[in-house]
């Protein structure tokens, strides 16, 4: 996920990603749309923090670039990172409920879950399925929460047969 930036005017093609957690927006940031079929939505947007957030298995810094896909009928959106001179990091996925864009707002709920994917593929890690749990999402709204976990098997499945390139084209 790109960090917070000053949000700014730009273009025809400029819009603001806004990722809610519990209610709340957790994240708002400026991005570039590169592309929009009617289902899959493709933006672009620089990690913009002041400074690095280390995972431990990835770092994401200053001069990173995410190219960002998400769908307004699948539970999930996957993140491609890549240094600031094109090295791919890899993919980070967060499951969400279907993405929305209205008025130049791509609007997605995070439900918690998260998959990353080395660049070579050789590290696929489910992420945060305790504070998923923790959530209370699957009393609250057993159907969504079907739909995450779902989600989330598919994508590693996914990345860990023929990869993820494939969903993003």
């Amino acid at each position: 996920m790109s960090a917070p930036s000053e949000l700014r005017a730009g273009g025809p093609d400029a819009l603001v990603v806004t990722l809610t957690k519990a209610g709340r927006t957790k994240i708002r940031y400026p991005a570039e749309l590169v592309r929009d079929d009617g289902v899959h939505v493709t933006v672009r947007a620089p990690w913009a923090a002041p400074g690095v957030r280390d995972f431990g298995f990835v770092r994401f810094e200053p001069g990173d670039v995410f190219t960002e896909h998400y769908w307004r009928d699948r539970w999930f959106a996957v993140k491609e990172v890549r240094t600031g001179d094109g090295g791919l990091k890899g993919w980070y996925c967060d499951i969400t409920r279907p993405a929305v864009l209205a008025d130049g707002v791509l609007a997605v709920e995070d439900l918690d879950l998260d998959l990353w994917v080395s660049a070579d593929g050789s590290c696929v890690l489910r992420l945060d399925e305790d504070e998923f749990e923790e959530s209370g999402l699957a009393e609250r709204d057993p159907t969504a929460a079907g739909a995450a976990t779902s989600a989330l098997d598919e994508l590693e499945r996914l990345a860990r047969s023929e990869g993820l390139a494939g969903l993003l084209s």
